[in-house]
C-alpha cells in the first residue's frame, strides 16, 4: 500500500569551478533518476474505523465486539512524475528509514497520475473482493447470505488483503472457542490475499516493520518469502511470524494466545 510523498530533503551540491569534470558531476547530481524514494507510511485498523467510518461491515450475520487491533501498513513514495536526483537516491541508501526502488516497481510504467491512481484503486477493490471470498470460504460462510462491505479511502493496492481477511475473520468468529483473534494484541501486518487463501508478497516489508512499530504494534504478520527483507531494520520488541496461507495465520495467532509454538523468521 502506498501513497505519494510531496517531497523530499535533498542535499544542495555546491558550485566548485568550471572544470569540466564537476560540470558533468553537477548535472548527474540534478538530473532525474528514474527512482522512487519511500519510507514508511501510515497504519489502519481494519477492526476500527478509518475516516469516521467502519473499515469492515457486515450484515446477514451476527458479528462480536471486538478487542485488540489488526492494522494494516503502507509505504509513502515520490511521485510518479517526481524528479529523483542523485542525491535524493544517496540520502536514501544510507538511511534506515528509506528505501530507494525503481520506479517501475512502484508504479506502472508509462501510465499518467490519473491513470495510476485508478490503477492502485483497482487493485485495492480486486484485492477487497478476494479478501472477502477468502475469509468466508475459511469459515464455511455463504457469501449469498453473509454481505461484507470494505471501506479504507483514499489508499490503493492489493497489500492490505490479509489483514482484511483476518478482520473478517475475528469479527465473525473470533478465535474460535470465544476469544479475539488479536489476543487484545495490537497486531500489524502486510500480505495480498487470493480467494483460495494464499497469503503473496508485496515489497516494501522493512519499511512497514517500522510503521507498525511506530504505532504499537507488538507482531507483525509477513508473507513468509520476505522474512529476510523484514529482519533488516527490525523495531525492538516487534515479533515476526511468517505467514503462507490465511488458515495458517490464523492457526499462528490462536497458538500465540495459548503461548504454544508459534512459526518464526
Amino acid at each position: 500500500m502506498l501513497s505519494r510523498l510531496a517531497s523530499l530533503s535533498r542535499p544542495k551540491a555546491i558550485a566548485l569551478g568550471a572544470v569540466p569534470f564537476l560540470a558533468l558531476l553537477g548535472v548527474t547530481v540534478f538530473a532525474p533518476l528514474p527512482y522512487s524514494v519511500a519510507q514508511p507510511g501510515g497504519t489502519s485498523d481494519v477492526l476500527g474505523e478509518h475516516k469516521g467510518e467502519p473499515v469492515i461491515t457486515i450484515e446477514g450475520a451476527p458479528t462480536r465486539k471486538t478487542d485488540g487491533q489488526l492494522r494494516m501498513t503502507t509505504i509513502i513514495a515520490t511521485g510518479p512524475t517526481m524528479d529523483v536526483g542523485l542525491g535524493d537516491v544517496i540520502d536514501g541508501w544510507f538511511r534506515t528509514d528509506r528505501a530507494v526502488m525503481p520506479r517501475e516497481a512502484v508504479y506502472p510504467s508509462g501510465d499518467s497520475v490519473k491513470e495510476i491512481e485508478e490503477h492502485n484503486l483497482g487493485e485495492m477493490k480486486k484485492s477487497q473482493d478476494e479478501a472477502v471470498t477468502a475469509a468466508l470460504k475459511y469459515l464455511g460462510r455463504s457469501p449469498k447470505e453473509v454481505k461484507v462491505q470494505l471501506k479504507l479511502a483514499d489508499i490503493g493496492g492489493p497489500s492490505a488483503g490479509l489483514l482484511f481477511s483476518l478482520g473478517i475473520v475475528d469479527k465473525l468468529d473470533g478465535d474460535g472457542s470465544g476469544g479475539d483473534l488479536t489476543g487484545g494484541r495490537t497486531i500489524a501486518g502486510t500480505g495480498t490475499i487470493a480467494a483460495d487463501g494464499t497469503v503473496g508478497a508485496v515489497g516494501g516489508v522493512a519499511l512497514k516493520t517500522q510503521a507498525a512499530g511506530r504505532d504499537g504494534a507488538s507482531v507483525f504478520l509477513v508473507p513468509k518469502a520476505e522474512c529476510t527483507d523484514a529482519k533488516a531494520e527490525l523495531p525492538k520488541g516487534l515479533r515476526l511470524i511468517p505467514v503462507t496461507t490465511l488458515s495458517g495465520t490464523v492457526d499462528s495467532l490462536r497458538a500465540l494466545e495459548k503461548g504454544d509454538k508459534v512459526p518464526s523468521c
